[in-house]
């Protein structure tokens, strides 16, 4: 791990600098409490809580709240990855969700595709493009499949 992957690691980890960061870069994970419940270069998880700010007038977790929470479980390991490697540009170009159960409860999303995403960004020449469709998957505290998240981001090495 390069010293800039430990930094970040480091600080988006401690909840008190996350919050911060969060505040001014991503309001919306403040509101909905948006927690990074563990981060490494294989796997990051991410939980948002069942309460009234993260819920729609059915009584289960808004689907724009889920989806903040698979992206950000996703877009974390992505800067993680690519910390300490250079300068690169990232995008989402491809969004796609599957739901498969009411939820009801705190939902724990996971992406563990830590490894593939290394190997696309290691490959990266300057100036090339490429992309990799990250699977985010939500549980609730019964281990139960909510729902799942495809996130295609897009990154291209800056020379």
């Amino acid at each position: 791990m390069t010293k800039e992957a430990e930094k970040y690691l480091s600080r988006m980890t401690n909840p008190f600098i996350f919050w911060w960061a969060m505040f001014f870069k991503l309001p919306s994970a403040v509101f909905w409490r948006l927690k990074i419940k563990s981060l490494s270069l294989e796997k990051c998880e991410v939980s948002i809580p069942f309460f009234w700010r993260s819920q729609n007038p059915f009584q289960s977790i808004y689907f724009a709240a889920l989806a903040g929470a698979a992206e950000l479980s996703t877009g974390a390991l992505c800067q993680l990855g690519m910390a300490g490697k250079g300068n690169f540009s990232m995008l989402v170009v491809d969004f796609r969700a599957e739901y498969h159960k009411k939820a009801n409860q705190k939902i724990i999303f996971t992406c563990d595709q830590g490894a593939e995403l290394t190997q696309l960004i290691d490959s990266l020449q300057p100036q090339e493009t490429g992309t990799l469709t990250m699977i985010s998957t939500g549980r609730n505290p019964q281990g139960d499949v909510v729902a799942k998240f495809y996130v295609t981001w897009s990154f291209k090495r800056k020379s």
